[in-house]
């Protein structure tokens, strides 16, 4: 025990300079007086994904084909990443509204059953149950996701990704019990959020009702890319997510991600007619099966990550690499909850790289920042940028500097 007791001296004296009085003794230290020896533990990652899948006529071939590479994407997300993983997923559509002019006449149809509402898991037969999510244990997950993620093509051609979002992450949905109708209890406090939106046109989103561009039967023009600047802007959807409150009032992290009609091989956004005998449709560049642009799907992306690794087309054949990427995304998370750690300037972080190399992080070194528990909210570590969590991490331990 005097070993230990020589060690925290030390300790202090390195960390503070000499002074009149030990640290420990100072007001509000959370300073122990003698090394522990259990180390604190990390906390399982907490991630809630919500699939957006556009159910708009033209979209079964990429609901089978996001549903074919389900077990790859599973198995990717539960790899961990040295940090034990605890998710569930849900599923809503792109159908809240349609306006549009048929007929001589202007037409307008909600979707009250939809509109941000969590999708029933159908059973064997394809029958709704009342499930609305599933969680990581459930033992038929990989079947009841597949299942789930086939939506139809009933729904509206005028897709609205990011105000399902919003009515499915705010109340009174939120708010509401699950039996009445809402989505409640899906979210998790301290969980994570990763939306996929999985669509072929552009986002034609607004808050308003009814919708303030109205669709027309005139295939060569898309609409809702023409008459944006009516939409509600993407930047208003960004502070909406970003600002997003769990049970205990701390601010949720949400990552968003995206396969739509963009570019194939750079990603790029841009107009096309394709002229075929049935019509003129409006495609976006590098693009083939999709119908229209995905200027505002393209924008949201990166505002999450400039760098668009959040991005992918949805013109690929195989959806299996993208997906991948996105359980990559998911099981990485910069920040660690943490518990039994008396006060973060013991902490150290030994993250072990690809190589086997190992890297020592601390919130002294400035490698980490410090959030304490406080409201029911658990303490956590946040990486920096001298010391980022890597994808392919082998190990991650928290240790403390005076422990024996």
């Amino acid at each position: 025990m005097m070993h230990s007791i020589r060690t925290s001296a030390l300790l202090a004296t390195a960390l503070w300079g000499v002074a009149c009085t030990s640290p420990v003794e100072e007001p509000g230290s959370t300073l122990p007086g003698r090394c522990q020896s259990d180390a604190p533990l990390i906390s399982a990652q907490k991630t809630d994904l919500l699939f957006v899948i556009d159910n708009s006529g033209s979209m079964a071939e990429e609901q089978a084909a996001i549903a074919t590479e389900l077990p790859a994407f599973l198995e990717e997300l539960q790899r961990g990443n040295a940090v034990e993983q605890d998710f569930r997923v849900g599923v809503i559509t792109t159908s809240v509204y349609l306006r549009a002019f048929y007929d001589n006449r202007e037409q307008l149809t909600d979707f009250p059953e939809q509109a941000g509402r969590l999708r029933p898991v159908p059973d064997e037969r394809e029958r709704p149950t009342a499930e609305r999510y599933l969680d990581e244990g459930d033992p038929e997950l990989l079947a009841k996701f597949r299942r789930l993620v086939k939506v139809g093509t009933s729904g509206s051609g005028q897709e609205t990704p990011f105000e399902a979002v919003r009515l499915a992450v705010t109340p009174p949905l939120t708010t509401t019990p699950l039996g009445e109708g809402g989505n409640g209890g899906f979210l998790r406090d301290g969980a994570r959020l990763l939306v996929v939106v999985v669509s072929d046109e552009e986002d034609c989103s607004s808050t308003e009702r009814p919708s303030p561009v109205i669709l027309t039967e005139d295939t060569s023009r898309d609409l809702c890319s023409e008459q944006s600047d009516r939409l509600t802007p993407v930047r208003e959807y960004v502070r909406i997510f970003r600002n997003l409150e769990d049970g205990t009032g701390s601010t949720r992290e949400v990552l968003w991600a995206t396969i739509g009609p963009v570019g194939l091989t750079d990603k790029a956004v841009g107009t096309v007619l394709d002229r075929t005998p049935t019509g003129t449709f409006v495609r976006n560049v590098d693009c083939p099966t999709s119908y229209g642009p995905g200027f505002r799907q393209r924008e949201m992306a990166s505002q999450f990550d400039t760098g668009l690794k959040n991005l992918d087309s949805i013109c690929r054949t195989s959806f299996r690499e993208t997906l991948v990427s996105i359980a990559t995304l998911a099981r990485t998370s910069q920040s660690i909850e943490v518990v039994n750690l008396p006060d973060a300037r013991l902490a150290q972080v030994r993250v072990t790289r690809e190589d086997g190399s190992v890297q020592t992080c601390s919130v002294v070194g400035g490698d980490l920042t410090y959030e304490p528990s406080a409201g029911g909210r658990a303490a956590r570590l946040y990486f920096q940028s001298s010391c980022p969590r890597m994808p392919t991490d082998q190990k991650l331990e928290v240790k403390l500097l005076c422990a024996n």
